[in-house]
């Protein structure tokens, strides 16, 4: 398999992300988020496997790609879990990109995003911070081995201080969960320096179905009938019925307007709430 592939999220047709190519030196990944869909197509999810000879792959491959280098690290997991601290291969594979001019977009959960802030600094890079809760017990149980979400704000803050464009995922919003929460999580998160919010709602695989209500049992109890009998079936997944997804990133794109920063759904098609061409918050990269 190829180190850099094509990013095609399942040639779902809800997917509005530009032209990009992906990569990751891991397969799995030991955040064991609750809500995670990559485990329902990845065997083994939460074990964590280095790829065989990933940066003699990616320095073989990389000078065959001409146009349209844009990149993001990591679609399927996250390239700063635990194992990348001795590892630092998402480093090397940072350093080969950015020499070579790419533009990058990091996605994490991790603030061990800040170890890189030398290469960052260097690059044509932005960084995409999930933060799905406010809540700190809230997180533990929802996302149970990722960085608590005040050292997620703080690598906003750091990042944004030193110049570097972020992007705050509010992602996934899940009713009865942390919906209450979406103007806080605005707030916050701009207050922090993010430029661009991407949101979208909860879209439901069984595997992560079964996580979600052994960790939030009455809740799940409650929103069974919205995604199985009055939701509707897209690509593979249950969603919320078409209004209530509506007005959930409604309320979303109205806080990101009040705070004056641009904003896109994703996976959503509501692309009318959208005030970027770029939703992945690419616009950002210079």
């Amino acid at each position: 398999m190829p180190a850099i592939t094509l990013f095609d999220p399942w040639k779902s047709k809800l997917c509005t992300c530009p032209f990009k190519y992906s990569f990751s030196p891991y397969v799995g990944c030991s955040h064991d988020c609750l809500y995670c869909y990559a485990s329902s197509y990845i065997p083994r999810f939460s074990e964590v496997r280095v790829k065989k000879d990933i940066i003699k792959q990616l320095n073989r491959e990389i000078s065959k790609i001409k146009q349209n280098k844009y990149v993001t690290i990591a679609n399927s997991n996250d390239a700063y879990q635990p194992i990348e601290e001795k590892l630092k291969l998402t480093r090397e594979a940072l350093k080969i990109f950015s020499n070579h001019g790419f533009k990058i977009m990091i996605v994490t959960k991790s603030n061990l995003v800040l170890r890189d802030l030398d290469i960052l600094k260097k690059s044509r890079i932005a960084v995409s911070i999930t933060i799905t809760t406010l809540d700190e017990n809230k997180a533990k149980k929802l996302e149970p081995n990722t960085p608590p979400p005040r050292k997620r704000l703080e690598v906003i803050k750091i990042l944004s201080k030193n110049g570097i464009p972020t992007i705050a995922r509010i992602d996934p919003i899940i009713p009865l969960i942390n919906d209450m929460e979406i103007g806080e999580l605005v707030k916050t998160v701009t207050e922090a320096g993010a430029k661009h919010i991407v949101s979208s709602t909860y879209k439901v695989k069984l595997d992560n179905w079964e996580r979600m209500k052994r960790g939030f049992p009455e809740e799940m109890k409650k929103l069974r009938s919205l995604y199985f009998i009055k939701g509707e079936k897209i690509s593979g997944y249950y969603y919320l019925p078409r209004e209530y997804r509506l007005e959930l990133m409604k309320k979303v794109a109205e806080k990101t307007r009040e705070y004056g920063v641009t904003f896109a759904v994703c996976r959503e098609g509501f692309i009318d709430l959208n005030t970027t061409k770029t939703c992945d918050g690419s616009h950002l990269i210079k």
